[in-house]
């Protein structure tokens, strides 16, 4: 790579096109595709990804089980709002058995799902608003907080755990939607 003396530039040029940008970007990329291949499986370094990745699931999965105590306390506030509100629970709590099937192996009940007790006590529950539109608009951004979580972990999920999440943060998406916009007539 030859990189012109100062005085050599053009007038009104940085010196930084976006042709030179791309190919930056491109050989980043295609590096950083190259050092995360697939090992042997065997090794340490293979030990320690295993368990970040285990690390990013049961972070990734507390990220969608505070969303699902919300719903919770949102349906225990607002019980007219549960044919609304029950499929996008169960959308919700199936993510967080896809995130961390560990959920379904505990003999502890109130880890799979959150009961009512588990709801009762947890922290906001109380903060849910008297009025349902008013709590549907704090659920709807909880979703988009959930979603930006999920999508933020992409950057050190391995490929099949990004690909849930992808999966996961747009579904979240397409709930704080739905929960904004709210059924057409």
């Amino acid at each position: 790579m030859i990189i012109s003396k100062p005085e050599e530039r053009h007038v009104g040029r940085t010196g930084t096109t976006r042709r030179r940008v791309l190919t930056v970007a491109s050989a980043t990329a295609a590096g950083l595709l190259t050092a995360c291949s697939p090992d042997s499986g065997d090794g340490p370094g293979s030990q320690a990804a295993a368990r970040a990745e285990k690390e990013l699931r049961i972070r990734s999965a507390g990220t969608s089980r505070k969303l699902l105590v919300q719903y919770d306390a949102v349906l225990e506030r607002h019980p007219g709002q549960k044919t609304r509100l029950a499929p996008l629970r169960a959308a919700v709590a199936r993510q967080v058995a896809a995130l961390d099937p560990g959920t379904r192996k505990s003999t502890s009940p109130a880890s799979a799902a959150p009961s009512a007790s588990v709801t009762a006590a947890a922290p906001g529950s109380s903060a849910v608003a008297a009025d349902p539109a008013q709590a549907l608009k704090a659920l709807s951004a909880a979703e988009r907080r959930t979603a930006d979580a999920h999508t933020a972990a992409l950057m050190e999920a391995p490929p099949e755990l990004a690909r849930l999440l992808a999966s996961v943060a747009a579904a979240s998406a397409a709930h704080a939607y739905l929960l904004t916009e709210g059924p057409r007539s």
